[in-house]
């Protein structure tokens, strides 16, 4: 059996965590021998030029590396749907993936998406509690809520909840947005759309009955300029709410109660997202049996850190295909049987 490299790569890459992204698909292509065109998110350029500067300083033959600007459904889709192109990877949302896989499928190319999520963070009645939920907050509010890994769903016993409600607010509250030369820990979202579609959320939980612990409505006291929203939590969520099921893309935690270990995987599996999960439990055989059970690509325990030696990826809306790890390098790789290759005995 031969492996050879799968040809020309058409990469599309998302603003939120720019250079981490771009350089998550174009690394383990060029190494093994792939040639990539590389189109960055049009919201966040620079980033890209920046990293084609350094690769071009690299001495790369000419036509190896290749960047390309413009909009999404414009650019993204015409990189889909070329036949000069052998595979199309897109790190966005699952409404971009879904397009991206339309448009590929005429030329029957390598599809590799990373989409979306709506993260279960699991936690269990042995759980270190503050840790836990400190932890899980925290996760939420990096980055203005912008990580498609961000444990939005907080699970947690029903006879514990007002203690974690408590957690939550103290640790919410402490991620003070503005300018972060003032000391400030969160910064805007990336946009007007976005900013508006975080509010229509919040208001989409408050319509439904959820109980706002903290933040809510509107921007932060004092900031009248910039796209800055209130670090919220919710809690009396059910996951039928619209606020436990979309994936908002903002500082905005939902806390569901369950009555039982059996009942809480059972919510935590029960959406069109498999990207992360999130298990808590002081014992970690217990932690691990749970993350077991849930149907998601990338479990972290205990608040384990993202470690970029093991391959990241989602089930069901999330994706398919994974990335990091050495499992990466065969993303881009074809397989080829060449039978009597070796002499005759």
């Amino acid at each position: 059996m031969l492996k050879e490299p799968i040809g020309v790569c058409g990469f599309i890459t998302p603003w939120n965590w720019p250079v981490h992204q771009m350089c998550a698909k174009t690394a383990p292509a060029l190494a093994v021998g792939c040639t990539v065109i590389l189109k960055p998110s049009e919201v966040a350029p620079f980033s890209g030029q920046i990293l084609a500067e350094i690769i071009a300083a690299c001495d790369l033959p000419p036509g190896v590396f290749n960047m390309i600007f413009g909009e999404g459904p414009v650019v993204g889709s015409a990189m889909a749907s070329h036949p000069g192109i052998d595979m199309i990877s897109i790190t966005g949302s699952t409404r971009a993936g879904i397009e991206v896989a339309r448009n590929a499928a005429a030329t029957v190319k390598r599809v590799h998406q990373e989409l979306g999520g709506k993260s279960p963070n699991i936690v269990l009645d042995d759980a270190d509690l503050k840790a836990a939920v400190t932890g899980g907050v925290n996760g939420v509010m990096m980055n203005s809520g912008q990580s498609c890994r961000a444990p939005t769903r907080m699970l947690v016993p029903r006879a514990r909840l007002d203690e974690v409600c408590a957690i939550a607010k103290e640790v919410a509250e402490s991620w003070t947005p503005g300018d972060p030369a003032a000391g400030s820990r969160m910064g805007p979202v990336i946009s007007e759309a976005a900013w508006h579609k975080v509010q229509r959320l919040i208001k989409a939980g408050l319509d439904a009955g959820a109980t706002l612990v903290t933040g809510g409505l509107g921007k932060p006291e004092g900031l009248t300029e910039g796209y800055y929203c209130k670090p919220t939590v919710f809690r009396d969520v059910t996951n039928d709410m619209e606020i436990a099921r979309e994936e908002i893309f903002g500082p905005v935690l939902c806390i569901l109660a369950y009555d039982d270990e059996e009942e809480a995987i059972a919510i935590a599996n029960d959406t069109e997202y498999g990207l992360g999960g999130y298990v808590h439990s002081t014992n970690l055989e217990h932690a691990r049996k749970v993350a077991a059970r849930i149907r998601a690509g990338y479990i972290s325990l205990n608040n384990a850190g993202l470690d970029i030696s093991v391959p990241f990826g989602g089930y069901k809306h999330s994706g398919n295909g994974r990335e990091f790890g050495q499992h990466a390098f065969g993303e881009f790789l074809e397989l080829k049987s060449v039978l009597g290759f070796a002499p005759a005995t």
